[in-house]
């Protein structure tokens, strides 16, 4: 190979790991509760109560146990969008938003806040609120995530029905 040629081609290879290297650290990075950080904070058995009350869809009990979760950590965006999401599905949206805002302060590109921040915002009726956490979940989400297609299809819904 001429010299020319490897030039070439190391210019090629440096291009591609400059571009690479921050879409593998955006993908291996995880805003909600699958880090080890946020694993760790899961040990809390009032906040183990909390998440298994809100797989068993027992809203009261998710809202007690996340609420005494919350009094000894405050600063867990996990459990302020579980208990939001508690709370929205007990039909407290207010308190619901007031959780997932909280989520948000704390973790900025927290993808399940903004998911359910978005759908909290159209059983409001507030279409604008909603389409903006999309878009944060679009910058987000570099190539799609789980959040950002239940999002945009929920959006999708909410826009049909108002048109028929």
């Amino acid at each position: 190979m001429s010299t020319h040629k490897y030039f070439l081609l190391g210019i090629a290879v440096a291009t591609g790991l400059a571009f690479a290297a921050p879409v593998a650290i955006a993908m291996n990075s995880s805003n909600d509760e699958k880090s080890p950080a946020a694993a760790a904070k899961t040990t809390d058995p009032d906040f183990a109560a909390g998440k298994a009350a809100v797989d068993a869809k027992d809203w009261a009990k998710a809202i007690e146990f996340l609420g005494k979760a919350e009094a000894k950590d405050a600063k867990n965006a996990d459990l302020e969008n579980y208990l939001g999401y508690a709370l929205r599905n007990a039909g407290n949206m207010d308190e619901a938003l007031k959780h997932y805002t909280m989520a948000l302060k704390i973790n900025p590109d927290h993808k399940g806040a903004h998911e359910y921040m978005g759908e909290a915002y159209l059983l409001k009726g507030d279409l604008k609120s909603a389409e903006t956490h999309l878009d944060a979940l679009d910058r987000l989400c570099l190539f799609g995530c789980a959040e950002y297609t239940a999002l945009k299809q929920k959006v999708a819904e909410y826009k049909k029905s108002k048109t028929s």
